[in-house]
């Protein structure tokens, strides 16, 4: 069965026709074709499909699409503004915390919810809040460092 539903979309409106068992993680990547939300593990373990729902941090593999309708999504792709990168996105890229890439998105969109909502924390608290987003490339020291440093510096909007 399907559903029509409308949802905001990086501040775009957008109308969308949706399954039953659709899940966000497909609609933004096969729909929309954002693929900058990654799949990974498809359980909500990893956090490479990380996205923000109404401005908190969500496994966009767990959550329905049709369960979106009204509400609003943000993607990596929704965090540049007006063609700039996203001072967290600059962040990471300053400290070294990206090396493969894969988690990166969705390591940034958690960053940016701890960040919008959760500002002036030590890095201990920041490993803490990040242990949801799996990386198996780095020690996550330089994912931490990055988030601090946009953090200190005030780079979170």
């Amino acid at each position: 069965m399907t559903k029509v539903i409308q949802v905001k979309i990086n501040g775009s409106l957008q109308q969308l026709t949706v399954g039953d068992t659709d899940t966000l993680l497909t609609v933004l990547r096969e729909q929309l074709l954002l693929t900058g939300t990654k799949h990974g593990c498809g359980h909500g373990d990893c956090g490479a499909c990380t996205v923000l729902l109404d401005g908190k941090a969500v496994d966009s593999c767990l959550v329905l699409a049709a369960r979106t309708d009204g509400h609003e999504v943000t993607t990596i792709e929704g965090l540049a503004k007006e063609g700039a990168s996203h001072p967290l996105v600059d962040a990471f890229v300053r400290h070294g915390a990206v090396q493969c890439g894969y988690c990166t998105p969705g390591m940034i969109m958690s960053a940016a919810d701890l960040l919008n909502n959760h500002p002036g924390l030590d890095e201990q608290a920041i490993r803490r809040q990040m242990a949801g987003n799996l990386c198996r490339c780095t020690g996550y020291e330089k994912v931490a460092e990055a988030i601090l440093a946009a953090d200190q510096a005030g780079e979170t909007s």
